[in-house]
């Protein structure tokens, strides 16, 4: 199904509609849910969810760390026709609510002898955030040295999506837990991608359209 199909399906239900179609048992998350540009949920800034959470928005955050997971495994990928991804927010799912998953996976070392060494975890990070926001950030700002792509945009888009190095992040897991972590390098640059989808943002509203690939002073580029 193509993005303008997407958004044409789910564009007559409600969000309760979409919300209960995405939770039932039987039903994995996959690129059918997801909505592309144009739909207006990608545009607007989602509400908190109130905890303790609901049955529904416990499930959710399931649902969108299982798409992750498949979305990561070769043959579920293939088999399903996902595009791998790293994070997903509410938003992108036809949804007002600030809840987004976050699965970043580890990489391999190289040994001196040129032998890959398995990480111990697997995972750098894996969680879903509720209520995310960023309480404080660096001056310095970064960019992925290829740029950045979306689950909600079909195209490339070149260019550095300009970011903060290091931010500090508050959120609520799924116990209702108050966190707070400090990130930086990719796990920085994927988190506040996330995060402004739940403000309506988009990730080539950071993009100098002028000068895309231009290097700020003193601004990070990560590999």
């Amino acid at each position: 199904m193509t993005g303008n199909e997407v958004n044409e399906k789910l564009a007559p239900l409600t969000k309760d509609q979409i919300q209960e179609n995405l939770i039932k048992p039987s039903h994995q998350i996959d690129m059918d849910d997801i909505v592309r540009e144009g739909f207006p949920t990608l545009r607007e800034v989602a509400d908190e969810v109130a905890f303790p959470l609901s049955k529904e928005d416990l499930i959710l955050g399931e649902k969108m760390m299982e798409f992750l997971r498949n979305s990561q495994d070769p043959v579920i990928a293939d088999k399903m026709g996902l595009r791998g991804g790293v994070g997903l927010a509410g938003n992108q799912l036809g949804l007002l609510k600030k809840v987004i998953a976050v699965l970043i996976p580890n990489e391999p070392e190289i040994d001196e002898a040129g032998n890959e060494i398995l990480p111990t975890e697997p995972f750098k990070m894996q969680e879903v955030l509720y209520n995310a926001k960023i309480v404080s950030h660096s001056v310095q700002d970064a960019a992925l040295e290829t740029g950045e792509g979306c689950l909600s945009v079909d195209e490339e888009i070149p260019g550095f999506v300009v970011r903060h190095a290091r931010v500090t992040v508050e959120y609520y897991n799924k116990e209702g837990e108050k966190k707070k972590i400090r990130l930086k390098n990719f796990e920085s640059m994927c988190v506040q991608h996330e995060i402004d989808h739940t403000n309506g943002i988009m990730f080539y509203d950071h993009i100098d359209l002028k000068e895309p690939w231009a290097i700020k002073d003193g601004m990070l580029v990560i590999q």
